[in-house]
């Protein structure tokens, strides 16, 4: 079962058990005619719905969805904004399935002749009316609204506390060299996977060894490009939180997905930067005390596109925790 920090909300069901947990996408794209959604049909329920399926066991919720969107469009997209889950019930019990709007760029959609047997682009309003579940619906309602706020169309901005490290009191050398725990490798190789859900392909990382360490695996699978920033180590941040700061302003200037990697001290200050730029509502959704983050852990703000600097949604994550 995932380990991951999103909850759903169970306003209609409190306190009911969820027997069922899934992920997906609404797979989206802006051309002539304006906002248009993909729909994919399912030969074995004869229904109209959107790609997902059910969590794998050693997966998180943000990788099962980019998985069943693979497998039955075969798109490999990065998750874009959150979309309000849903429930709903099943014979085993409640379900509750996580959606994410995908921007697909000139993609084509190829359904895999099992599970969907037909994609079928159209306006929003179309949609709403084939959706064999009324359920989702809300989702749909949700997307076409940010695309109407300018919200949609975002990359993101993801900052990750290092994995889990050898003891400060067991470690003698120099801080910088202290190492990954046993642990924390396997946090690594369970981040690396996590962070593909976004595919971030720069990295921006506190040069102390246990950052590099963390994001070394996902750096190797993916070929993102590791620059290594001062300003994010420990002892920098404490002689100059601004530096630390600034690290995490010049973060905004390219527009183009990152992650950073850094320390537990750092946090704080890290996270008041990135508060900058969202509104109360998010900034309300930051980790607000110790430790902030636990050891890799990571927390994803979605920019949206154009220049403003405007965080437009929040989201927190563990990696799979075995």
């Amino acid at each position: 079962m995932s380990s991951d920090a999103l909850v759903a909300d169970q306003t209609d069901h409190p306190g009911e058990p969820v027997a069922v947990t899934a992920a997906g996408a609404i797979p989206w794209r802006v051309n002539k005619d304006g906002l248009e959604v993909a729909l994919i049909h399912r030969p074995r329920y004869d229904d109209w719905s959107w790609p997902k399926g059910k969590i794998d066991d050693g997966e998180t919720v943000p990788e099962c969805a980019v998985r069943e969107v693979w497998e039955e469009i075969g798109l490999r997209a990065p998750l874009g904004i959150p979309l309000p889950p849903i429930h709903y019930h099943v014979s085993s019990g409640l379900k509750v399935v996580y959606y994410w709007a995908v921007k697909v760029n000139g993609n084509t959609l190829v359904p895999d002749g099992k599970e969907v047997d037909s994609v079928m682009w159209c306006a929003p309003e179309k949609a709403a009316r084939l959706l064999s579940n009324p359920s989702d619906v809300v989702p749909l309602e949700y997307l076409r609204d940010a695309h109407e706020r300018g919200t949609l169309d975002t990359w993101p901005l993801l900052v990750l506390r290092h994995a889990k490290a050898k003891p400060r009191s067991s470690w003698s050398k120099a801080e910088g060299e202290r190492p990954l725990a046993a642990t924390g490798t396997r946090q690594a190789q369970a981040v690396g996977r996590l962070l593909q859900a976004w595919k971030p392909m720069r990295v921006v990382t506190s040069p102390w060894l246990r950052c590099v360490a963390t994001v070394a695996p996902y750096a190797r699978a993916t070929g993102a490009k590791v620059k290594l920033a001062e300003g994010l180590t420990e002892h920098k941040h404490q002689r100059s939180p601004k530096k630390t700061a600034a690290v995490i302003e010049s973060l905004f200037d390219k527009q183009r997905p990152v992650v950073v990697c850094t320390h537990r001290p750092a946090l704080p200050t890290v996270l008041k930067q990135l508060a900058e730029h969202m509104p109360s509502h998010l900034t309300r959704l930051l980790p607000a005390k110790e430790p902030y983050l636990s050891p890799g852990e990571v927390v994803v703000c979605h920019v949206a596109s154009g220049g403003r600097k405007r965080v437009v949604a929040v989201e927190q994550f563990k990696p799979f925790d075995d």
